[in-house]
């Protein structure tokens, strides 16, 4: 369906009108508004590049920005696994403010990008982006996917890659294996997707375990919570307040227009699986429906004990999949996600979105929220099927046992653990290691490597504490065990639940420990996804079965050529 708005209607009648209400998850709706075209000339403000081989100065060319939304309403356009995927600066008002943005295929959030268990991803990323005012090579992280013998394909600018340049393409070609559920791919250069570069990545499993407990589980259940800024990155400063929170890519903030919110439907009586994702640069959020409950039954891509909850804290990067029963009075229904910083009201449909019921009015809902009885407890979470945490169970009981003590330095603006600071090196960590490093000390950047031989377990204690937490902690290439959760002091090695991103705590009381076992060889980034915070050092590199990974790791020629530049 394509809806063209050649008058000056007013954009929310059009959004909400009841001719959307019909439309199903894989339908398109995409909206052109020829008020907004525009052209102008960017300033020839010369960018040097610098990897690997490449050194060179690239002067941006005009372009012609178009605003198009994509999916506005309901659900998100769908691609993959074999496609393409175009980088382009496009002008986007999520929340009714107008700003140039960088997003895949025209669109914010992303498309997604799905598949099914086993598949083979071939996603051929092209980079048209032209803006100066902000980052315009590229990179594409595939999050929460392992990439085990592909670490080539991580999608880490100056970890794994070299950034893809303006005028540039780079296909990635990595496969799920047997690695199922919801995950998310995002920009992993400087702080890109802040503006606006992030989607949601599904793999369906054809024998989901937990099939006979929900009816519906497509493009339309998918929910995206986000933060957004009315500046680019490289001007926000360095830890900025986001101006909105986004609910599928919509939603409004303080002082500015009611532009519209984004709209759930359900049919009353059948069940729905809906694939929560936070997408954003910093905050946490508190995520409720109001009048129902939610049977979480995924974490970060590992099956779980079904666990009823009414209030879901999700840090930045972690994913839940949750059943919700529409057996509640036919109506509408706040959807809420309260941020853990900013504004943390719903006055005026602020960090909010609606749950509407099929027969229900087009309005906004006037349900209420009420307290929380049965809050999830990541302690409480537990895999289908148990998988032990790795090594003895007791403190300590690992092969190699590493702390990472985090600390802020350069009167607060840069973070480092323990005393070092990340710095992007000038050539990716994997090339250096696949052109003769063998040690982790002859690797750069000095201090933030950390070298792990083969076939080990690995325990990693993060005190908590460090200012502007709680800081969720990212793994590449694996998930991990979850012996000790921030606030509890309770250690688990029978039963522990798996996932790729943990919070590490607000206070100096709390202490996360992961385990994880080294039978994935690559060098692996860890670091606060909080991506102000890593923009600020905060991040280490595990270089995992060094002398093994050109024997697993056989880089393409795209991979090469884009080293080479």
């Amino acid at each position: 369906m394509n809806i063209v708005i050649g008058d000056q209607r007013d954009l929310a009648d059009i959004l909400e009108s009841p001719s959307l209400d019909t439309l199903h998850g894989r339908d398109q709706v995409s909206l052109f508004i020829p008020q907004l075209r525009s052209s102008y000339a960017m300033c020839l403000w010369p960018i040097r590049v610098q990897c690997g081989a490449r050194d060179e100065m690239l002067f941006p060319r005009s372009i012609s920005a178009v605003l198009s939304v994509l999916g506005a309403t309901r659900a998100f356009a769908s691609l993959g696994p074999v496609t393409d995927l175009r980088i382009v600066n496009s002008q986007i008002h999520p929340d009714g403010f107008i700003r140039d943005a960088v997003v895949a295929e025209d669109v914010f959030p992303g498309p997604i990008i799905k598949g099914k268990k086993g598949d083979s991803f071939l996603i051929n990323v092209i980079n048209e982006l032209r803006d100066p005012r902000m980052v315009t090579s590229t990179s594409v992280h595939w999050h929460g996917l392992f990439q085990h013998g592909t670490n080539d394909m991580d999608g880490v600018a100056f970890v794994t890659q070299c950034p893809i340049s303006p005028n540039d393409s780079f296909q990635y070609k990595f496969s799920s294996t047997d690695q199922t559920g919801t995950y998310w791919y995002h920009s992993h250069i400087a702080a890109q997707y802040c503006d606006g570069l992030r989607g949601p990545l599904v793999i369906y499993d054809p024998h989901d375990p937990h099939a006979s407990l929900y009816d519906i589980d497509d493009d339309s259940t998918v929910l995206t919570i986000a933060d957004w800024y009315h500046v680019p990155s490289p001007e926000a400063g360095i830890v900025p307040i986001f101006d909105s929170t986004l609910i599928n890519g919509l939603g409004r903030s303080v002082d500015g227009p009611r532009s519209p919110l984004a709209v759930v439907s359900v049919t009353p009586g059948k069940r729905y699986r809906f694939r929560l994702l936070n997408m954003a640069c910093e905050p946490n959020y508190n995520f409720t429906i109001d009048g129902h409950s939610m049977t979480v039954i995924e974490a970060d891509g590992v099956n779980v004990q079904p666990y009823v909850v009414d209030f879901i804290q999700i840090y930045a990067s972690q994913r839940y999949s949750f059943i919700l029963n529409a057996n509640q009075t036919i109506g509408n229904y706040w959807i809420r996600a309260a941020p853990n910083i900013g504004t943390q009201t719903f006055d005026g449909g602020l960090n909010s979105a609606i749950l509407r019921y099929t027969g229900a009015p087009n309005a906004d809902p006037n349900t209420n929220s009420r307290p929380s009885t049965r809050p999830l407890l990541e302690t409480n979470l537990h895999p289908l099927v148990a998988k032990p945490a790795p090594g003895t169970p007791e403190p300590g009981g690992a092969d190699i046992r590493i702390e990472l003590a985090v600390s802020v330095v350069d009167n607060v603006t840069k973070f480092a653990i323990n005393g070092a600071t990340f710095e992007p090196p000038t050539v990716p960590v994997l090339l250096q290691i696949l052109s003769g490093a063998k040690q982790a000390s002859e690797l750069m950047p000095a201090g933030s490597l950390y070298n792990l031989p083969a076939n080990k377990t690995v325990e990693i204690n993060i005190p908590g504490g460090a200012i502007g937490g709680g800081h969720p902690i990212h793994l590449h290439g694996h998930n991990f065990a979850v012996v000790r959760s921030a606030g509890s002091d309770a250690l688990n090695y029978r039963t522990p639940i798996w996932r790729d991103t943990v919070n590490m705590g607000e206070t100096v009381l709390d202490n996360a420990t992961i385990r994880f076992t080294t039978d994935n060889p690559g060098p692996w980034f860890l670091h606060c996804h909080i991506d102000w915070h890593l923009q600020a050092g905060f991040a280490v590199v595990m270089a995992e079965d060094m002398p093994n990974i050109s024997k697993v790791d056989n880089p393409t020629h795209a991979w090469k050529d884009l080293m080479r530049g």
